[in-house]
């Protein structure tokens, strides 16, 4: 005789103690505490700020391991590296002069993701990772490919940690300290500029992602428009 019993629904209480979703917690309570000590402990605000980037690489396993994958966790999720490398970048464009490069790689890194997010949910996708009907090789390769997307976003983080290390005092020039550090020829020096290329490439692709972003959603209002 067939079972007709339904899965039991999960309450919503479970769905906030998913694994994921309580790393994604620790994730909050390490970076809240490593920003608090970022000037007086910056070896230990690195070691806390990139363990809490190596939690967001467990959570998704945990959640793909044990089938607790949810729409919470995604959000807390992409809400949590977004504020996390936005304080970052706030407090670098405070240590180096011009602070407008790193207010410009803030504004670039939220529009391109919320555009991403608000256009993949408006024509219906699952996923904001889900690129197929793009046309941009190397945004489908950086969605498609997880070594090369794991590269690109490490590499940023990398950067900016090892500019925060390296800074000595406030207003200090990017350029002539990124110049100088590359001229060492120390394992420093191969490490930023390895983080250097793979930054480089997440933002092109940041550009890339921002402009398909608006383009869906003008072909949303097009299309909406054509069938009234």
């Amino acid at each position: 005789m067939p079972n007709n019993k339904s899965k039991p629904r999960p309450s919503r209480m479970s769905v906030y103690l998913y694994i994921p979703n309580i790393i994604g917690y620790i994730r909050i309570l390490l970076n809240c505490y490593a920003f608090a000590i970022c000037f007086s402990s910056k070896r230990l605000f690195a070691a806390l700020y990139f363990l809490s980037f190596v939690c967001d690489a467990v959570d998704g396993w945990c959640a793909r391991k044990f089938n607790q994958a949810s729409t919470v966790g995604a959000v807390l999720d992409m809400v949590t590296d977004r504020i996390s490398t936005a304080c970052l970048l706030v407090i670098l464009s405070q240590v180096y002069r011009p602070s407008l490069v790193f207010l410009s790689l803030l504004a670039l890194d939220i529009a391109s993701h919320w555009l991403q997010m608000y256009s993949s949910f408006l024509v219906g996708k699952a996923s904001h990772k889900d690129v197929k009907d793009s046309s941009n090789w190397l945004f489908k390769l950086y969605y498609g490919n997880r070594m090369f997307m794991g590269y690109c976003c490490v590499a940023c983080e990398v950067l900016y940690i090892a500019l925060f290390l390296i800074s000595s005092k406030h207003t200090e020039n990017l350029m002539d300290v990124v110049v100088t550090t590359l001229k060492q020829g120390s394992p420093l020096s191969l490490l930023v500029a390895i983080s250097l290329l793979g930054c480089s490439i997440k933002q092109v692709i940041n550009i890339i992602q921002m402009k398909t972003a608006a383009d869906a959603c003008v072909l949303y209002d097009t299309e909406k428009k054509q069938k009234r």
